[in-house]
């Protein structure tokens, strides 16, 4: 046999065994759910067979997609003499809605404004709407939507009584009718553990956004679980009620839990640009004293930087209020200053998932050694509030959204303080999405301590600026105010930063940046510097990790400033 002959044998062999001819848009549909034999039949039976059963599957999948009268066909066609089946579809006329009539009974239809509201809510939200293709995929999620729109409040026992969508070939018309009950109002009853072993109820009872007696509402179990999840006296954790009708003024909330581990010891390296290479050990107790507060305790040697911290919280309540007991001790040699500080603090605490809110009472004694300059002794006794809030898309690696904080504390000489001060400070910043990938970034920060002079402050009531998240291109807290060889804090800071990460791939980015600003000891003695790169960025499972080169405007110089951290 000849090239030709074969190439001929060969292309006829790998084309179907079965021809379809349909619009371009169907072809496709039916393609993609039914599958067209590749090899010859073995007999007449055979093909038979296949065609009888072919027809009625396609007319099945036709009407999924809202075409009810389809003209299907079978005939046989000639390929290079060998004759093969061919289905020709004509699906005829797409099913459109022309009406929907939603009726309620139930609870819901009681003489209610708030009641009528609803209902014209949810016949609102009907996403088949007239005129729309009828298909079967769309008819069953509609349903499944509005259902759900019911029970998410109050309504958790409700359901479609009857559903009906009746088709007129004809006029290509489907008229969808649709009865609801929404049975009586739930409310919530008592909460009944499984799996409590090591705690009391009270951890688990306290953390209920709801109060037995309240109506029931789909989201706060929802909020209930989440908050149980975030306590890491539990490893698994699910919360959940049987709308049982006859249970609907008290229906028990059913938690159900698996406790984890009460004590855990973790170990940690990484580096960053700031402090150098760092390691760090953690060892948390779940359950000091019994009483399931948390005790956290972590040693972290930074080549600038050595830190021992010990604390515990208490289990917030159901204002999402708990307190803490901190306890410190740091040393750190940067820019030619030593400090060594101890501090002990008290903290009330509230948290939701945007907003953190934070008083507390501190206490701190620092060793200030700058070199070339005298040594002091700072002690400060300090009232502080912290605010916080956060709208984010995604904690992990964020395109939307915008985070602000403000503090606000102070001392006294009258208070075991060694100088009087007031420290004010204020952070926010912002993220953008741009296109499908891209992300536009701006960071603004203020710091101002109202004080006769700097000295008698701590260093973490003063201002430096330099490095990351401050003014790339230049050393970490290299910006200040001189004393002897050494930068200190001063008491007025001004720094911000706007940056843009083009992803190139999902992992793999690059960003553009700027950053100005700077920290002195008075607003008239800020002169601003100016830094400004390049850098990679790498979308890590803890989060972006930055590769930037940045250049002083001030010198010219060159500066990496890179971060990343890994547990193990």
């Amino acid at each position: 046999m000849n090239t030709l002959a074969q190439d001929t044998a060969d292309s006829i062999k790998k084309s179907p065994a079965v021809l379809l001819s349909a619009p371009q848009e169907i072809e496709a549909f039916i393609v993609k759910y039914f599958k067209v034999p590749q090899e010859p039949f073995v007999d007449s039976h055979a093909e038979k067979t296949f065609l009888y059963r072919a027809q009625k599957e396609i007319r099945n999948l036709l009407a999924t997609e809202g075409y009810f009268s389809p003209a299907i066909t079978v005939t046989h066609r000639s390929e290079e003499g060998i004759s093969k089946p061919e289905i020709t579809i004509d699906p005829g006329n797409q099913i459109r809605v022309s009406g929907i009539d939603i009726t309620f009974q139930g609870e819901i239809t009681q003489p209610s404004e708030k009641y009528r509201q609803r209902i014209d809510d949810i016949r609102t939200a009907w996403p088949l709407k007239p005129d729309a293709p009828f298909r079967s995929t769309d008819w069953e999620q509609a349903k499944n939507t509005l259902l759900s729109l019911l029970t998410q409040e109050e309504f958790a026992a409700a359901n479609i009584v009857n559903s009906q969508a009746r088709i007129d070939p004809d006029l290509a018309h489907a008229h969808l009718t649709i009865e609801i009950d929404s049975g009586p109002v739930f409310y919530f009853g008592a909460i009944q553990i499984t799996g409590l072993e090591r705690y009391a109820s009270s951890l688990i009872t306290d953390l209920a956004p709801f109060k037995t007696g309240d109506p029931y509402r789909r989201e706060l179990l929802h909020r209930y679980q989440m908050a149980l999840q975030k306590s890491p006296q539990f490893g698994t954790v699910s919360v959940s009620i049987t709308p049982d009708i006859a249970q609907h003024r008290a229906i028990p909330v059913q938690v159900t839990l698996a406790e984890a581990k009460s004590q855990r010891f973790a170990f940690g390296a990484g580096y960053s640009s700031n402090n150098g290479a760092r390691g760090e050990v953690n060892y948390r107790n779940y359950n000091f004293l019994d009483r399931a507060w948390n005790l956290t305790s972590m040693l972290r040697l930074e080549q600038k930087r050595q830190t021992f911290f010990a604390g515990i919280d208490t289990l917030p309540d159901q204002n999402n209020i708990n307190h803490s007991l901190i306890a410190s001790l740091q040393m750190t040699d940067i820019e030619n200053l030593k400090t060594t500080e101890q501090k002990i603090g008290f903290n009330r605490n509230y948290q939701t998932p945007e907003v953190q809110m934070q008083w507390g009472l501190n206490w701190q004694r620092e060793n200030k050694q700058p070199a070339g300059a005298l040594h002091q002794i700072n002690e400060a006794l300090t009232l502080d509030w912290r605010w916080r809030r956060q709208i984010i898309d995604n904690p992990v690696n964020i395109r939307r959204g915008h985070v602000s904080e403000i503090r606000f504390g102070g001392g006294s000489q009258q208070l075991f303080s060694t100088q009087d001060f007031i420290r004010t400070y204020a952070r926010h910043q912002s993220w953008w999405p741009v296109g499908a990938r891209d992300v536009f970034y701006v960071r603004a920060e203020i710091g101002y301590t109202l004080a006769p002079s700097r000295f008698g402050i701590p260093q973490e009531y003063l201002f430096r600026a330099g490095g990351i998240q401050s003014i790339r291109g230049y050393d970490f807290k290299s910006i200040g105010v001189q004393e002897g060889n050494a930068t200190v804090g001063g008491r007025v800071m001004l720094t911000g930063t706007a940056e843009y990460t083009h992803w190139l791939t999902q992992q793999w980015g690059a960003a553009a940046f700027a950053d100005i600003g700077s920290a002195a000891d008075s607003w008239h003695t800020l002169h601003p510097f100016l830094g400004y790169g390049s850098g990679i960025r790498w979308r890590s499972p803890a989060g972006p990790v930055a590769l930037d080169l940045a250049r002083s405007h001030e010198t010219g110089t060159l500066r990496i400033h890179f971060s990343m951290a890994v547990a193990f």
